[in-house]
C-alpha cells in the first residue's frame, strides 16, 4: 500500500486546564508508534500506511476517553495518491 499523510486534531471534552495533558498523551502514543510525524499548533501530521494510521486515530479516541473526556471531536485529513505522498516532498522547500 502507498505511503499517505494523515493529519489528526483531537478535541477532548475535558476541563480547559486538562486539554493539553490529554493531547500530550495522544502525541506520546503517536511518537511510540514508530511512524514519522510532525506536531503542529493545530494538528499532528503522520506518514505511513493508511490502515496503520487509522488504527492510531482510533487509539487516540480511546486515550482521550480513558483520560476523562466525556466526548471527543476529531478532525482527520488524508492526503493520498496512488504512488504515495510524503511530508518531505510537500514541505522540504520551506525548511
Amino acid at each position: 500500500m502507498a505511503i499517505v499523510n494523515v493529519s489528526l486534531q483531537v478535541i477532548p471534552n475535558v476541563p480547559e486546564n486538562q486539554i493539553y495533558s490529554v493531547v500530550d498523551k495522544v502525541i506520546e502514543m503517536i511518537a511510540t508508534s514508530g511512524v514519522k510525524y510532525e506536531v503542529g499548533p493545530m494538528e499532528t501530521t503522520m506518514e505511513g500506511e493508511l490502515d496503520f494510521l487509522m488504527e492510531i486515530v482510533k487509539k487516540a479516541q480511546d486515550i482521550c476517553v480513558s483520560e476523562g473526556a466525556s466526548r471527543v471531536c476529531s478532525v482527520v485529513k488524508i492526503d493520498y495518491k496512488k504512488e504515495g505522498v510524503t511530508m518531505d516532498e510537500k514541505i522540504s522547500k520551506y525548511r
